[in-house]
């Protein structure tokens, strides 16, 4: 508990000093918020899981139910201006960067009001005034573009970072350690943030990697690796602030691995003939909304009431989300080429 409230304290002082004159809102300064934005990130999965199988939502979710600690403590040490780089599991750093759910839901109908005009879907949803430079349906495919936003901040002067969230597969892709050696050889505002969650689609992480930390890369790009309980929102916060300053401040890049777990399986509609029901299990008990629940009650900075006064808020949120994208319409035929760049030939665009 005493661990606890130091965090609290200290994130409560860092919202103050950092936050203030800014479009943030006065909730972001409370820890229930971060319990509130979990949970937001959990149910509005779980009901778009639902939508899916009622028929509302086309096409593949890949969820991150189990993993909302990193999302909202990795974008509470963000300011406004910073940006962040997504995954094809990106919904829940949406919500977590300030994403509304009912522009999202529509967007995973594939319906003209959603974020992208129905056009992105799950894979691809992308909001540049809220900083989200986009979900990304390619394998470490979002970190080139966080490093190319961090360099434009450096050569501009700019006080901002970029952060770049991908999972542990991701580390084993050329565009990640291109872009790690560009970063710690120019010094970039930059924070690389790994979920690691153990598994890269249905393979586990020791038959991908030879090392079991991953942040130990980071050394030969010549910035930092720090590893944290990923189920911890108080300690995802800690070390992403401390990489976030170091940014800032021009001390360059960070290497951060939060240490999590997926309790769905890599898509809906995924066997998981790969994990055991033992091993799902122990990830289970250590969900970190249940967690984070616990620590707010066993220090008194919660009730049960107002905890479940947030649910019910979430359940009615949603609920409008749901009616606003089945009454969003179809994106009309004449927009299929809006946003689309190439050359025209003969009216052709190639």
């Amino acid at each position: 508990m005493r661990r606890l409230s130091h965090a609290l304290l200290k994130l409560q002082a860092y919202f103050q000093s950092h936050f203030s004159g800014t479009a943030m809102t006065p909730s972001h300064l409370r820890p229930l918020d971060l319990y509130r934005r979990m949970l937001l990130i959990r149910q509005f999965e779980l009901r778009a899981i639902n939508e899916r199988k009622s028929g509302l939502i086309p096409g593949f979710i890949h969820a991150c139910i189990g993993q909302e600690a990193t999302a909202v403590g990795a974008c509470a040490a963000l300011r406004q201006e910073d940006v962040i780089a997504s995954t094809h599991r990106g919904h829940g750093h949406l919500i977590a960067k300030g994403g509304e759910p009912k522009y999202m839901m529509a967007e995973l109908a594939a319906r003209s009001d959603g974020y992208c005009g129905g056009k992105g879907g799950s894979l691809h949803m992308t909001d540049f005034d809220l900083g989200i430079l986009g979900a990304n349906g390619i394998v470490a495919g979002g970190i080139p573009m966080a490093v190319g936003a961090a360099l434009a901040f450096q050569m501009r002067k700019e006080p901002r970072v970029a952060l770049a969230f991908f999972g542990d597969g991701a580390v084993n892709e050329g565009a990640f350690h291109e872009a790690a050696n560009l970063a710690g050889l120019w010094t970039l505002p930059m924070i690389f943030f790994c979920e690691n969650n153990l598994y890269g689609e249905g393979t586990p992480q020791h038959k991908q990697a030879p090392v079991p930390d991953l942040a130990v890369r980071a050394a030969g790009y010549g910035f930092p690796g720090v590893i944290v309980d990923g189920n911890d929102v108080l300690a995802v916060f800690e070390a992403t602030q401390q990489a976030v300053e170091r940014a800032r401040a021009g001390g360059g890049p960070t290497f951060v691995e939060g240490k999590t777990y997926r309790h769905r399986g890599h898509y809906e509609g995924d066997p998981m003939v790969y994990r055991t029901r033992e091993e799902l299990e122990f990830w289970k008990q250590r969900d970190p909304l249940t967690r984070f629940r616990h620590h707010l009650l066993d220090a008194g900075l919660a009730t049960a009431a107002e905890l479940d006064a947030i649910a019910a808020a979430i359940t009615q949120e949603l609920d409008e989300a749901v009616a606003f994208a089945t009454a969003s319409p179809a994106p009309a035929p004449a927009s299929a080429l809006a946003g689309v760049y190439g050359e025209t030939h003969g009216g052709r665009v190639f």
